[in-house]
């Protein structure tokens, strides 16, 4: 199982911040899926919340709809052909899930949608309800409840894109976030830099 290192909910907000693609887990008895999702941001701080975009007619849809939860994950270089496949096929057609996808899992520590292995950061996510958002633009809006990080790319609150550590890595596809263009076109986060007011 991949290093997670327990990530403080007042700074779980940094693990999104930078925009990157997640993976959007979820589960509902006995069923359970992943799908890619290029709309998704932090909302608050204190308690944490984030926002995503979840399209009404996806099995995804159904099952956070039916458990309210569900996980994000902000997936690495290493998984792009998955996070690619897991967004142009049907949870409805496939299980994502089967031998051979390359999709792997993990449980969560307080809710029961999969974690995706090979990804930067996981956040656990209980919905906040807001029938009208949710019918008329699709967005969910979720409590963090719990959040980890691979602390080759995120620790002491900060993302470590521009270190020497991570740049080793990177060239592995490990330790940098995935950003979708369209297209099956993705960059990786670059360089970090620091401006002085």
């Amino acid at each position: 199982m991949t290093d997670r290192l327990p990530v403080a909910l007042p700074k779980a907000y940094r693990l999104l911040n930078h925009g990157p693609t997640v993976l959007v887990g979820s589960a509902h008895a006995g069923r359970r899926n992943v799908m890619a999702a290029a709309w998704s941001m932090p909302v608050d701080f204190s308690p944490p919340k984030v926002a995503v975009v979840i399209d009404r007619n996806t099995l995804t849809r159904e099952l956070v709809d039916a458990s309210g939860e569900f996980s994000l994950n902000v997936p690495t270089r290493a998984i792009a052909r998955e996070t690619l496949a897991v967004g142009s096929i049907s949870g409805r057609d496939t299980d994502k899930f089967a031998p051979g996808t390359g999709v792997r899992a993990f449980e969560g520590s307080q809710i029961g949608a999969p974690l995706i292995e090979g990804c930067l950061a996981w956040l656990e996510c209980r919905v906040i309800p807001e029938p009208h958002n949710q019918e008329r633009y699709d967005l969910f809006l979720g409590e963090v409840v719990a959040a980890w990080a691979d602390p080759r790319a995120f620790r002491d609150g900060h993302w470590q894109f521009g270190t020497a550590e991570t740049r080793e890595s990177a060239g592995s596809g490990g330790s940098r976030s995935l950003h979708y263009i369209a297209g099956g076109n993705f960059f990786e986060t670059g360089e970090a830099f620091e401006v002085k007011p």
